[in-house]
């Protein structure tokens, strides 16, 4: 990702936070223009091409917004993103202010990881204790891996902990290996 990304993430967090806006609403409409962005390769492909001037696509974004409805602050971001030529990386700062967002609700990531598909139930019951293990809430993404045989592997930040029936046996035959 690069470094201008964090840049503007933290500025548009800096001004959502300041004006007391509905984080909830701003983020809704980020995924509204973000619909629309990647569901229009004509569109994406307008927005990046050099060769038409800033101010065109300003407008067309305007031109958008009346049907979208965003917020002004939030196309007031898109459009600074347009006019630097950083527009093709609008997903990019999306994603990195949810993050901040996140991380400023107390909200840490977590991805687990499990050999199974869970149900309802048992995902609530995984993220209670993953949270309760972080000390913190959790936005939790879950992934299928066959391939840990049972159990689950959560990574919450740059920690893992790992509790698959894989990672049991893998320590298992290290012990064995050394003799300790």
């Amino acid at each position: 990702m690069p470094a201008f990304v964090g840049r503007y993430a933290q500025a548009f967090a800096d001004v959502v936070r300041d004006l007391k806006l509905d984080s909830a609403a701003v983020d809704s409409q980020f995924d509204d223009f973000l619909a629309t962005w990647q569901g229009s390769a004509e569109l994406r492909s307008l927005f990046v091409n050099p060769a038409i001037p800033a101010l065109q696509k300003v407008a067309i974004l305007d031109k958008m917004n009346a049907r979208l409805g965003l917020q002004k602050e939030l196309r007031n971001l898109i459009a600074v993103l347009i006019n630097n030529n950083r527009i093709a990386h609008v997903a990019d700062v999306a994603a990195e202010w949810r993050r901040i967002e996140q991380a400023a609700q107390g909200i840490r990531p977590a991805e687990i990881v499990t050999a199974r598909a869970l149900d309802q139930a048992e995902r609530d019951a995984l993220v209670r204790d993953v949270a309760r293990l972080a000390g913190a809430k959790i936005d939790a993404s879950f992934k299928l891996d066959k391939s840990i045989l049972g159990g689950a592997v959560v990574r919450i930040g740059s920690t893992v902990y790992d509790g698959s029936v894989k990672g049991r046996l893998d320590r298992l035959r290290e012990q064995l290996a050394t003799g300790q």
